[in-house]
């Protein structure tokens, strides 16, 4: 940074960013927990609704024309407009952030699970239903199956999306949380705090994409042979 002739008040060198970890660890790792739970109990709750909205709207040709032009609208409206409104309505608990995840989650895992129900062959569906095969059972056997790799590609995106909308959350009410130490942190101009916890945010992203990564190789193994 001395040959850039840059502040460390302004960018710090990696060796206080590593210094600002340690001497804040047992801060840093309590906000930390804060963050995961929050972050695990939005995504799992997200997933589970975007099942039976993806579901529902794939059986139901009605339910599609309804709600999906309203979840494609739904995105337009930035993340940082509606938090504020959950903090107000929801208090400054747990409740809004679990609820600021759900909402950044809920898009891609919906869209992706509708996206992979409905690249089925049609051939093979022609074939099922002329055998008499029922809605749920070509669904179990032959929609369900084609679905999961675009299912997990959607449950990657969200996992990586999860931890920014529980850090957005924090930063308008909490307690606790990365992005409260984040805030802090900054309005303190402990720069090298606020570095390292980016550095945790990221880090703990990339926790939870190698947790649906690790998950969708053990649950789709005839594709990592493809793969390789």
């Amino acid at each position: 940074m001395n040959y850039l002739k840059v502040p460390l008040w302004l960018l710090p060198s990696p060796v206080a960013v590593a210094k600002a970890l340690w001497r804040t660890r047992a801060l840093l790792w309590t906000n930390t927990l804060t963050t995961v739970w929050e972050t695990t109990t939005g995504f799992i709750l997200s997933v589970a609704l975007a099942l039976v909205a993806g579901l529902a709207m794939v059986l139901s040709p009605l339910l599609k024309r309804l709600f999906y032009p309203l979840l494609i609208i739904s995105q337009t409206v930035p993340l940082i407009a509606v938090a504020p409104l959950l903090i107000l309505w929801l208090g400054y608990g747990l409740l809004p952030k679990i609820v600021t995840v759900i909402l950044v989650c809920f898009f891609p895992v919906t869209i992706s699970l509708i996206e992979g129900l409905e690249v089925s062959d049609p051939d093979l569906l022609n074939l099922l239903k002329s055998m008499g095969a029922t809605r749920w059972q070509i669904l179990y056997t032959v929609r369900w199956p084609n679905a999961l790799p675009s299912l997990f590609a959607g449950l990657k995106i969200a996992a990586t999306y999860s931890v920014m909308g529980a850090v957005i959350g924090e930063w308008l009410g909490a307690s606790s949380g990365l992005g409260v130490y984040l805030t802090l942190s900054s309005h303190s101009f402990l720069t090298a705090q606020v570095f390292a916890a980016i550095f945790a945010i990221t880090v703990l992203s990339l926790v939870y994409f190698v947790l649906i990564a690790g998950i969708r190789h053990l649950a789709l193994p005839w594709l990592n042979t493809k793969d390789n």
